[in-house]
């Protein structure tokens, strides 16, 4: 009985890396924003305190 072609498991490794890399930049810069804005936030809210 005949088989189909290999499967190329070794792209799919990889681009599966690559997206899973890619994906937690995405989460590392959503947080670092959210840091900042928290920071910003609250800096106003003293200076609108005084």
């Amino acid at each position: 009985m005949a088989k189909g072609p290999e499967k190329n498991t070794k792209n799919k490794a990889l681009h599966t890396k690559l997206l899973n890399r890619k994906k937690s930049k995405l989460q590392e810069e959503k947080k670092e924003k959210a840091l900042r804005l928290k920071a910003l936030v609250t800096k106003m809210n003293q200076k609108k305190a005084e």
